[in-house]
């Protein structure tokens, strides 16, 4: 395991995750949101962001923390490692609840309120995105280890079962 992708929907424990993993195994690791985001609320250049992504890959060791359909598959070619957090709707919801208001070192602004624009996006991601990534991981995983979790406690106990 040196080159690691986390994904799935907002709110899973993405983050939690893989900086509990990057202090486990010592893997440097790039959060996707605080790439593309600036602190205005917009955003860079798709160019810029895939640029940055791309300058990741050269690196011998990594771990990417994020979701980003766009580059899912561009991802899923480079890693070695994918795990995907496959939670309950609510629980991912109830995350993102958890978080408002705490700031956070992947994004660089407080969310202060959960807006029905980023509701429905979690609400829609089972239908919207979820396919799309097993279908990334079915084309894309020979040579893989792929760990899906469908949960945050088995997530906790693979975490536990890492050894630096």
């Amino acid at each position: 395991m040196k080159k690691v992708i986390v994904i799935g929907c907002p709110g899973s424990g993405k983050t939690t995750f893989a900086e509990r993993l990057s202090e486990r195994t010592g893997l440097p690791l790039y959060y996707l949101d605080a790439i593309w985001h600036k602190p205005d609320k917009t955003h860079i250049p798709r160019e810029e962001f895939d640029g940055r992504i791309k300058e990741i890959f050269a690196a011998d060791e990594w771990i990417i923390d994020g979701n980003y359909k766009r580059t899912i598959e561009m991802r899923m070619k480079e890693c070695d490692t994918v795990f995907l957090f496959d939670l309950p709707t609510e629980a991912c919801l109830q995350g993102v609840l958890s978080r408002i208001g705490r700031e956070r070192y992947d994004l660089p602004w407080l969310e202060t309120e959960l807006d029905d624009e980023f509701r429905q996006f979690i609400e829609e991601f089972p239908v919207s995105t979820l396919p799309y990534i097993y279908e990334m991981i079915k084309k894309h995983s020979e040579g893989k280890q792929v760990i899906v979790f469908k949960s945050r406690e088995e997530a906790d106990e693979y975490i536990r079962g890492v050894i630096k």
